[in-house]
């Protein structure tokens, strides 16, 4: 959502600046074009030339030195980001006072705009300004964070900025389509564990990453997200409503209390086909050889093809090789909608790596094939497949 889009980040004079060098290297990596504005003040706690060796372009400080960069830079920008925005030049923009390149560029500006607020937590519960604050969200204005912690005075309290990460998130979202506000997905993501004693389990290599980029995508697309996942390291993108489990039974139950609601569901963990069928109290000891008996978990995504109603449901088929014969016969069998192959035993796809080469399969029989890319565009080809068959159900 960033690549090839036009960022105008603002700085204001706030000790959390140093925290904008990283929002404009994640933007710059993520492909946007950025033009940083600072005001004098921030100029005090942070130099120019280090957004100009980030960003590659000049840094603009001077309402005078170009008598039309308050028009300019305004009308070419996809997004304008204030962060840090300390009270001041909260306060000015909602008030329209126009005494800097960057207040001049707030009037000039007409696309969407997000501040992060950085500022003494007494500061942030001013009354004056929280009042600037409802009035620039009530035009429009989304803001991210602050959060609590500590602040450069020392104090604790509610006025930090939040990280780059976050901010950065907010931006690919108020730039995303939002093409599925209204629907509310169901989304299953990582492994299972099955439990042989206290301390042992069997379980299975999914990381997470693919079923945790399709809920950050469908957030930014305006969904309402409910994520199910096993044990993972990935961090549950902010918005979601997390559901974490363990076992295959324990996700069984959790998908169903939550399926009645949702108008889509998207099955990516990789549940254990199995589980031990007696599960001992205490730690088994060590021997030359064990023999461990297993029976079979239900197939969570094939009870939901029995009941699935006007749903759309999507399942994955993860192969080793391109076994298109099987992900027809599992989209056939399990009454899917749509089904994602994808070979494991690729080392730039599958498990426990960042991008995928993925194959769709739909409903009405077309195979579309893609090149490896990162996951989260993965996610978005995901979706948008996803739509083009609920609109043809």
């Amino acid at each position: 959502m960033l690549r090839d889009r036009n960022v105008l980040l603002g700085v204001t004079g706030s000790i959390a600046a140093y925290k904008s060098v990283d929002i404009v290297r994640r933007l710059v990596e993520s492909g946007a074009h950025v033009k940083v504005v600072m005001t004098e003040a921030s100029c005090r706690f942070i130099t120019p030339y280090i957004f100009e060796a980030v960003t590659g372009n000049h840094v603009f400080t001077d309402l005078f030195s170009d008598p039309f960069s308050h028009i300019n830079l305004s009308k070419e920008a996809d997004l304008f980001i204030i962060a840090p925005a300390t009270a001041n030049t909260i306060s000015k923009i909602s008030c329209g006072i126009a005494d800097n390149l960057l207040t001049n560029l707030w009037l000039t500006y007409e696309g969407p705009v997000l501040i992060a607020p950085a500022m003494n937590s007494r500061m942030y519960r001013s009354p004056i300004l929280k009042k600037h604050i409802r009035d620039l969200k009530q035009s429009g204005v989304q803001f991210v964070g602050p959060v609590s912690g500590s602040l450069a005075c020392g104090e604790e309290g509610e006025g930090r900025m939040v990280e780059a990460a976050v901010i950065v998130e907010a931006a690919a979202a108020a730039l995303s389509k939002k093409d599925l506000t209204g629907q509310n997905i169901l989304i299953t993501a990582g492994p299972t564990v099955e439990p042989i004693d206290p301390v042992r389990y069997i379980s299975n290599r999914s990381s997470g990453k693919m079923g945790y980029a399709l809920a950050k995508a469908a957030l930014r697309r305006g969904a309402d997200v409910t994520l199910i996942s096993g044990p993972s390291s990935q961090e549950p993108p902010a918005g979601v409503s997390f559901i974490p489990v363990e076992r295959a039974s324990e996700m069984l139950n959790e998908v169903f209390n939550q399926f009645q609601k949702a108008t889509s569901v998207i099955m990516t963990a990789a549940v254990s086909d199995y589980t031990p069928s007696d599960i001992s109290e205490v730690k088994l000891r060590k021997k030359d050889e064990m023999s461990l008996k297993l029976k079979k978990n239900t197939d969570i995504l094939r009870e939901l093809g029995k009941k699935k109603g006007g749903r759309v449901l999507v399942g994955f088929a993860a192969e080793s090789g391109k076994d298109m014969k099987s992900a027809v016969a599992k989209l056939k069998e399990k009454n899917l909608d749509l089904i994602v192959l994808n070979d494991i035993s690729r080392k730039d796809a599958g498990f426990n790596v960042d991008t995928n080469a993925v194959t769709l399969i739909n409903r009405n029989g077309r195979i579309t094939e893609y090149p490896v890319m990162k996951k989260i565009e993965v996610a978005d080809i995901i979706l948008d497949n996803m739509l083009e068959v609920s609109k043809k159900a």
